[in-house]
C-alpha cells in the first residue's frame, strides 16, 4: 500500500509542522532586572518624545476613568481602578516596545513607522491579547462591585467620605479590604503572568497568542522570585506615578515599557 504509506507520512509531517514551537527561555536573575531597567532609562532618554507621547496617552486614559467615576458619584472606585488600570499597561506599551526594537536594530525612528506598527496589531495576535486583558480588567471591576454589595449592600455610598468612614471605622470595612486585596492580588498575578512576556513577544514574532501566554507563564515558573519582584516593582512604580494626577506616568510608563522589552530580549532566546 505505497499510496497509503505516503499519505500517512504526509499527514504526520503536517501534524508536526502544525504544532507551535515554544520559544526557549533563559532563567531570569536580579542582574537581568538591573540591566533591563538601566537600558529602559537609556532608551527613554534617547527618544523622550515617543516615551512621553505613550505615557501621556496612558495618563489621559486614567484621568478619563477617574472623571467618569466622579460624574457617576462612584469616586470610591478610584483606588481599585488605578491598580487595575496599571495592569493593562503592557498592551499600551506596545509602541514603546517598537521604539526599543528600532533603537536596538539601529533603525530610524519615524512617527509613521512606529504608529503604523501599532495599527497593524489589530490584524495580528496582539489584538487578541488585548481582548484577554480587557476581559480580565472587567472581571477586576466586577468583583469589586460584587464585594461592595456583599459587605455593604446594594445601596452603595452617598459620597467618597462616606465610603472612607464605613471602610475604616467598622469590622466589615476591614474585612472588605482584606478580601478585596486577596482577590485582587490573585487577579493581578494571573494578568501579570500571561502578559509580562507575551506582549513584547507577540510584537516581535509571528506566533499565536496562546503560545505567547504559555511562554510568559513558563518564564514566571522558571524564575518565580525574580519575576514576582519585577511585577511588584512595575505595579508599585505605576501606582505611585498615578497619584499626582497620573502625570508621573509621562516618565514611569515609558521607562517600564522599554525595560520590559529588554527583559524580554534577555529571557527569550
Amino acid at each position: 500500500m505505497p499510496g497509503s504509506c505516503d499519505a500517512l507520512k504526509q499527514s504526520e509531517t503536517f501534524k508536526m509542522s502544525a504544532q507551535p514551537t515554544l520559544p526557549e527561555i533563559q532563567k531570569a536573575t536580579f542582574e537581568d532586572l538591573k540591566i533591563a531597567f538601566s537600558k529602559g532609562v537609556t532608551d527613554f532618554l534617547k527618544a523622550p518624545l515617543f516615551g512621553m507621547f505613550f505615557g501621556g496617552f496612558f495618563a489621559a486614559g486614567g484621568l478619563f476613568l477617574i472623571y467618569g467615576m466622579f460624574v457617576l458619584n462612584m469616586l470610591w472606585l478610584s483606588y481599585p481602578l488605578i491598580i487595575g488600570f496599571s495592569l493593562i499597561g503592557p498592551f499600551i506599551a506596545s509602541g514603546l516596545y517598537e521604539v526599543s526594537r528600532r533603537l536596538e536594530a539601529n533603525q530610524a525612528l519615524r512617527w509613521r513607522d512606529v504608529l503604523g506598527v501599532i495599527w497593524l496589531q489589530h490584524k495580528r495576535e496582539l489584538g487578541w491579547m488585548a481582548f484577554v486583558m480587557l476581559f480580565i480588567f472587567w472581571i477586576w471591576i466586577y468583583q469589586i462591585r460584587t464585594l461592595v454589595a456583599v459587605f455593604f449592600g446594594s445601596s452603595g455610598f452617598a459620597d467618597f467620605s462616606g465610603f472612607l468612614d464605613v471602610v475604616f471605622s467598622s469590622q466589615r470595612g476591614w474585612n472588605f479590604l482584606l478580601v478585596g486585596h486577596v482577590i485582587g492580588a490573585v487577579i493581578s498575578f494571573v494578568l501579570y503572568a500571561i502578559t509580562v512576556i507575551s506582549c513584547p513577544l507577540l510584537l516581535d514574532r509571528d506566533i499565536d497568542f496562546v503560545t505567547a501566554m504559555v511562554t510568559s507563564i513558563r518564564t514566571i515558573l522558571m524564575s518565580p522570585i525574580v519575576m514576582l519582584t519585577w511585577g511588584l516593582l512595575v505595579i508599585s512604580l505605576t501606582s505611585i506615578a498615578a497619584l499626582p494626577g497620573f502625570l508621573g506616568l509621562l516618565f514611569i510608563l515609558p521607562i517600564l515599557g522599554h525595560s520590559t522589552w529588554h527583559l524580554y530580549r534577555r529571557l527569550i532566546k
